[in-house]
């Protein structure tokens, strides 16, 4: 908890590793996770590195196994996941690795020629048979056509299509036209015919027939749909015009015999080749999906054996090499908290490598900025997550994360208040909580990824909707009576029938027949059928939402001072923190104060003389006279006008003092270093010794990076009291409209929970009430059925959905604007660490 309410202790160290251990060190912090390396080669171009053969070869492998898994995916291939995670492998497997992936992908590519090549052939002898059964049809209608003609032309025709002889069997030798028969694409066939017609002016005929099954292409796998044809024509000239036609449209040619007794006998033989291939295709596919099954039990331990690699080597290329070539120079930011672990490892790593010299780790000064880390758990990730998409803490600034654990889930059920809809929430996110593990190839997707993400602020959004819903008394739009009603109606209480029926009653608070005690828990179920719900309901969630805001924005105030006493900021605790607390409470607190005093001074009966609040802070700054009726406590005014002077006091307190101040005291700094400086010359030019010329001269450096951090000549330049001002004067701006404006904006609160609720009540009323309002039970138990099914699908797209995501963005608006604003600055950068585990996800969601 502590470094999640402040970032971790960070602190630069420098490493020193011998060459041979080098790799096995590094190896041992990737598995830790606890170090981030600054690249000390930010002017070396990435192809002059040290080490950057080894990580082409260390790409060329991820590409052999990047072919590996897309060819193990393409033929549905399982991949075993053992869930182990092996370490990284020595430098001299990598050898090893690449003719393992050598040979696997020079086999997969040969199986694969072959493969395709065969598929090819399979494809032209379909094509071929499919030609030989079509045309057979083309010939056998030509042939009943010649026997059922009487017209001499007609029979030299057919005679010279079917090529027979016959009774003129003279002028069909002489007539007789030649043929080309093959396939094309079924969807060239319209434009295809029309270049035939136009291009051989109609001296053409042409016959189709579409192949039944589609075909597999084998060059991609995809579906391919076919059509037969086959074309007459008479001439040599014909031919060639048909022929280039055909190869202009892809077009397959086939060869097809004359006569029937030929044609009957290629089929036979490509009938038995077709059986012949289909043999060797199943004995081809065999041996492929062997080699890939092969493979597939180890592709996911080589993807993280090679990533691992990669990324040892890619570190060491952020390393500098002393003078001797022997020894590695390494600088990186680690947590404090960890050393000792980061020692243990590298004392590992140098034991593993066999080296003699131990590694060296120190610490070193610096003015740079750490990087923050906030260590988290799957629990404390997602609300960790929604604070840095905003913006990084600076580091070792208060961190707002913990407070939202609690904050934001509560203000979310603020504005989605509803029994019913955060039991389906709270059900939803608890399936997936539990069957977390199960679930997370699931969660690869992106949709479903982001409700697994957020599943445990889901389970806390649903159980806070849970309890303001029964706060609010409100579950799918109706009440539950528990506690029964506290009104009476012309001093006859209410009963359980009256509740159910459906009439409008007007309440009256007058009338309460308990008006001593308040209602035992929640809203009064009365109050869902009264004609006066909104008017009571709109008042109280309305002061609610005020409370609420100033509440947590004084949390932010509050917060700031536990940054300004960590970083000794004590002028802004007396310039800022002191002030901004005395505006916020005075104003805004007493409005507070002012709802809680008329909730507890009056009953039901005396509230009709209640004053108004929003005339009261008006009459409050107007310094207005206060009526006797309209006081709410004695000493009111004069208390009112303490406050507002003191409120008018603390906007020049926040806008001056500060600016003033530290003018007063960079001149002050400037006169102590300029005095210390003159007497140090002084000395050096009386003349002293060795020793002491040479302290003189450490006095001088640290005199001239003094707290301004630039030389002497330069102390006066650092400090631009225009420039201090002006940030002071927008900070105090953005302060006290903030305080008006973001108060109003915790009236969202109170906004969307009355739309949540109508709408809630408008779906009950429009849907399901209609299936209940049918008296005959056939009828109605059809009606409710349908009327349940539509009522639920939109309860759960529009009122959870919908609803719950306008609910969320505004309260991450909240948190992010009113809230964080108070005490947050967020121009941090996060602490990434060299890990494997980053690595192992992204082969986890690639695999």
């Amino acid at each position: 908890m502590g470094s999640l309410f402040r970032s971790e202790e960070m602190c630069l160290t420098q490493l020193f590793l011998q060459s041979e251990s080098a790799y096995v060190c590094v190896s041992e912090l990737g598995e830790l996770g606890l170090v981030q390396f600054r690249d000390l080669n930010p002017d070396v171009n990435a192809f002059q590195r040290k080490f950057v053969n080894e990580v082409r070869r260390c790409d060329e492998m991820e590409r052999k196994l990047r072919f590996l898994e897309k060819e193990i995916h393409r033929c549905n291939v399982p991949v075993v996941d053992t869930g182990e995670n092996p370490d990284a492998p020595a430098p001299k497997e990598m050898i090893d690795l690449e003719s393992t992936f050598e040979k696997l992908e020079n086999e997969m590519k040969e199986v694969n020629t072959n493969h395709e090549a065969l598929k090819r052939n399979f494809l032209e002898l379909t094509e071929l048979k499919h030609i030989l059964r079509k045309t057979q049809n083309f010939f056998d209608e030509a042939e009943l056509q010649y026997q059922s003609t009487h017209d001499v032309e007609r029979d030299e025709e057919a005679q010279t299509l079917l090529g027979v002889d016959g009774p003129h069997s003279s002028y069909g030798q002489a007539m007789r036209l030649g043929f080309v028969a093959g396939v094309i694409q079924r969807e060239r066939i319209p434009a295809f015919e029309t270049m035939l017609w136009r291009a051989c002016r109609g001296n053409v005929y042409l016959r189709q027939a579409e192949i039944d099954n589609p075909l597999e292409d084998p060059s991609t796998g995809d579906e391919m749909n076919k059509t037969v044809f086959i074309i007459f024509f008479s001439g040599d000239q014909l031919k060639t015009r048909v022929k280039k036609i055909c190869e202009g449209f892809r077009a397959t040619l086939y060869p097809c015999p004359e006569t029937q007794a030929e044609r009957r006998e290629m089929a036979i033989g490509v009938m038995t080749r077709i059986e012949d291939l289909q043999v060797v295709l199943r004995q081809t596919e065999e041996h492929r999906d062997r080699v890939l099954a092969s493979a597939a039990k180890s592709i996911r331990l080589w993807f993280i054996k090679v990533s691992k690699l990669k990324a040892i080597y890619h570190t060491l290329n952020l390393f500098n090499l002393d003078v001797t070539q022997k020894c590695l120079i390494a600088e990186c930011w680690c947590p404090v908290a960890d050393l000792d672990e980061i020692q243990m490892a590298l004392r590992r790593g140098t034991e593993r490598s066999g080296s003699t010299v131990p590694s060296i780790l120190n610490r070193m000064d610096t003015h740079e900025a750490p990087p923050t880390y906030n260590r988290t758990n799957k629990f404390t990730e997602v609300f960790q997550s929604i604070v840095d998409a905003y913006g990084v803490s600076n580091y070792r600034e208060v961190n707002p994360a913990p407070y939202a654990i609690i904050t934001f889930p509560f203000l979310f059920a603020v504005m989605f208040g509803d029994l019913g809809h955060g039991l389906i929430m709270f059900l939803g996110a608890l399936f997936l909580c539990v069957f977390e593990k199960n679930l997370l190839v699931l969660a690869q997707d992106e949709i479903f990824g982001m409700f697994f993400g957020g599943r445990y602020i889901m389970l806390l959004m649903g159980l806070f909707s849970m309890y303001t819903g029964f706060m609010y008394n409100d579950i799918f739009s109706k009440s539950m009576n528990i506690f029964g009603s506290a009104f009476t109606v012309s001093q006859m209480p209410f009963t359980d029938a009256d509740l159910d029926n459906e009439q409008s009653l007007q309440i009256d608070p007058q009338l309460t027949y308990n008006n001593t005690a308040p209602y035992p828990y929640g809203f009064d179920p009365i109050w869902q059928i009264a004609e006066n719900k909104l008017n009571y309901l709109n008042s109280f969630k309305m002061k609610t939402s005020i409370i609420l805001g100033v509440g947590q924005m004084t949390l932010g105030v509050v917060l700031s001072l536990f940054n300004h006493t960590y970083f000794k900021r004590t002028v802004n605790i007396l310039c800022e923190f002191i002030p901004q607390m005395l505006f916020l409470l005075g104003v805004f607190g007493y409005l507070c104060a002012m709802i809680f005093i008329k909730w507890f001074s009056y009953t039901a009966e005396t509230s009709w003389k209640a004053p108004s609040l929003i005339t009261t802070l008006i009459d409050m700054f107007m310094f207005g006279k206060i009526d006797e009726d309209s006081e709410l406590y004695s000493g009111q005014q004069i208390i009112q006008m303490v406050l507002v002077v003191v409120a008018a006091i603390t906007i020049p307190w926040m806008l001056l003092i500060k600016p003033f101040y530290l003018k007063k005291q960079h001149e002050k700094n400037a006169l102590r270093s300029h005095r210390k400086y003159s007497e140090v010359k002084m000395k050096k030019n009386n003349g002293v010794g060795n020793e002491t010329a040479e302290l003189i001269h450490h006095d001088e450096e640290d005199i001239s990076t003094s707290s301004s951090g630039s030389s002497m000549g330069s102390v006066e330049e650092e400090f631009d009291f225009g420039e201090v001002f002006t940030h002071q004067a927008i900070h105090t701006i953005e302060f006290v409209l903030g305080c008006v404006s973001h108060t109003a904006s915790y009236l969202r609160l109170w906004a969307l929970s009355l739309a949540h609720a109508e709408l809630s009540e408008v779906l009950w009323d429009m849907v399901m009430s209609i299936g209940l309002a049918v008296d005959t039970i056939g009828i109605g138990a059809i009606l409710i059925w349908g009327t349940f099914y539509a009522f639920s699908t939109m309860t759960v797209g529009i009122l959870i959905a919908m609803e719950g995501l306008s609910a969320f963005l505004h309260t991450l608006r909240l948190h992010w604007v009113e809230f964080q604003s108070k005490f947050f600055i967020g121009e941090g950068y996060a602490f990434r660490p060299f890990s494997f585990a980053n690595n192992y996800d992204h082969n986890e969601e690639r695999v």
